[in-house]
């Protein structure tokens, strides 16, 4: 990969101005692509910003959930025990035909910093708390080194960022849409206010500006800021390229002899307005999974979409009408290759007593264990393999059988 590439973690180091907005989302939306042998194709979305699995799945039937969330009665009764978000409904008539799933109550290994930067990399390098900014290396590269008989596709440009979840020495090919970061007047009138007087931050802000200007072709149009919403406000950032769009470059690659796909949605980090912001990521979510669905064709049947985030958010609402950085949350998956219909999940409950730092939605199964297993389904991949080299360290527990 070319040297004058801006990556991710780079940029968002030298640009902390922007703080968990930028790294909740991230200016590029990396495309990545691999060919494998066998007929099984896999697609990963990371999504950034830390998803809020108690609204995307609450528990209705959990007596808990009504005291922590007062707007549940909007979702819509999924399996007698779970809701789905009403932005989800898109996906129902996957849920009908048994090719959506979720699992609940998981998470990294990654534990009470909550930081977006530290909480992605774990989550892209698959690995523990213990070396936390020490791997280079990205859990879906290193099952590419395991396949035999892999190889990249080369005869795509090289995008401006890569994911550490595809880096390492495994060779794979990266495909990058245009995209775009904008700022708004009154985004920019907020900025300027907020860092006027921390010559560091204002610095840095400034800088940021000017790197995403001079080496993104800009084109995006950034939506309008209010001030009710203060999150969106210091963000005000778009990405151009749209999720179905990317999606459906994915499907075209993956009909083909392209086996996994991985690119990520930003938009979660709902700290304000999560009944306005929240609805609005998940639309784009269930854009990309229904336009793999669609563009996908009978390749579908062959496939399994896995959606993950790096950690979860509190189960109380906050004084904004949003969430802060929590610990458990859902993984989404889809595709024509999985088992069934189902939430995987050993409940924890909803009591004060039940959560995390009486806080957050315990976790009570890692996330890499549900990974593994789908990888084990789709590319034979052993067991020993699974828990040393792809997810080093994980108790790979029993399979939940999420693939037919």
């Amino acid at each position: 990969m070319s040297s004058n590439i801006l990556s991710r973690r780079h940029f968002l180091t030298r640009s902390a101005a922007l703080g968990c907005s930028l790294a909740a989302s991230p200016l590029i939306t990396p495309v990545t692509f691999a060919s494998a042998p066998g007929d099984g194709r896999l697609v990963v979305i990371v999504l950034r910003g830390g998803l809020d699995g108690l609204d995307l799945l609450p528990p209705l039937g959990d007596k808990g959930l009504t005291a922590l969330r007062p707007d549940v009665d909007l979702a819509t009764d999924l399996n007698g025990f779970f809701g789905l978000h009403p932005a989800m409904s898109p996906l129902r008539p996957l849920w009908a035909k048994g090719h959506l799933a979720f699992a609940h109550a998981v998470s990294t290994p990654y534990r009470d910093k909550r930081s977006h930067f530290d909480g992605q990399d774990l989550l892209e390098a698959g690995t523990g708390m213990d070396s936390i900014g020490q791997t280079e290396t990205g859990w879906l590269n290193r099952l590419v080194a395991q396949l035999p008989g892999a190889q990249s596709h080369t005869a795509y440009a090289i995008g401006r960022s890569d994911m550490l979840l595809t880096r390492g020495a495994a060779d794979v090919a990266n495909w990058s849409p245009d995209a775009a970061l904008t700022l708004s007047p009154q985004a920019e009138l907020l900025l300027e206010r907020m860092m006027h007087d921390d010559p560091l931050f204002r610095d840095a802000t400034a800088e940021a500006i000017n790197l995403s200007q001079s080496s993104i072709s800009l084109g995006a149009i950034a939506d309008e800021v209010d001030s009710a919403d203060m999150m969106n406000a210091m963000m005000a950032a778009k990405v151009g390229a749209r999720p179905d769009a990317i999606a459906s470059f994915a499907a075209q690659r993956l009909r083909e002899d392209t086996r996994i796909a991985a690119f990520s949605l930003s938009g979660f980090d709902t700290h304000a307005n999560q009944s306005r912001s929240l609805p609005k990521a998940l639309d784009r979510l269930a854009q990309a999974v229904t336009t793999l669905h669609t563009d996908l064709g009978p390749v579908w049947d062959k496939t399994t979409v896995v959606a993950v985030t790096e950690f979860g958010r509190t189960a109380r609402i906050n004084g904004t009408g949003g969430t802060d950085h929590g610990t458990a949350g859902a993984m989404i998956m889809a595709g024509g290759a999985l088992a069934r219909a189902q939430v995987v999940s050993d409940w924890p409950g909803l009591d004060e007593a039940d959560l995390y730092q009486r806080r957050d939605l315990r976790p009570t199964r890692d996330v890499r264990a549900h990974l593994a297993w789908v990888l084990h389904a789709i590319f034979g991949v052993n067991q020993s393999t699974l828990d040393t080299e792809i997810f080093p360290g994980l108790d790979i527990g029993t399979d939940p059988r999420l693939i037919a």
